[in-house]
């Protein structure tokens, strides 16, 4: 009979170890989960701030012209962070629309466009927020 006990011991200690690590697991992928999700608001947030920057660039180019390249510079910037802290394909999708409304903007100021549309941009902006709001 004692070993039988032990027997049982040693299992209800096993399922209780087995039992803890998958505890652990699950809240340590819950936790990057939520880490994730933060670091994908706060580049949104930078994200915003960045294309709010632009807009006053775009207003101001005859004054400055350079500040809408640095703009554009920062998106990009942002855009580079959040791609490599995601692999949440909606988000993948709204950087890869905000990545390619900056290229429309940056061709346009190459172009000669003094006052490009950042219409897109700022819709890719909003997506991406959207997109990333837990």
């Amino acid at each position: 009979m004692a070993a039988s006990r032990r027997r049982r011991s040693r299992r209800i200690t096993l399922a209780a170890a087995v039992a803890a690590v998958a505890l652990t697991a699950g809240l340590t992928t819950a936790c990057d989960a939520v880490n994730k999700a933060l670091d994908c608001v706060q580049t949104a947030e930078a994200v915003a701030d960045s294309v709010t920057d632009l807009q006053q660039a775009v207003e101001n180019a005859s004054n400055d012209p350079t500040q809408i390249d640095e703009s554009l510079a920062a998106i990009d910037q942002n855009l580079d962070e959040i791609g490599d802290k995601t692999d949440n394909t909606d988000v993948n999708q709204a950087v890869d629309h905000l990545d390619q409304a900056v290229s429309n903007v940056r061709t346009a100021v190459k172009n000669g466009d003094e006052t490009p549309d950042l219409s897109p941009v700022t819709d890719a902006a909003g997506e991406l927020t959207k997109v990333c709001t837990p």
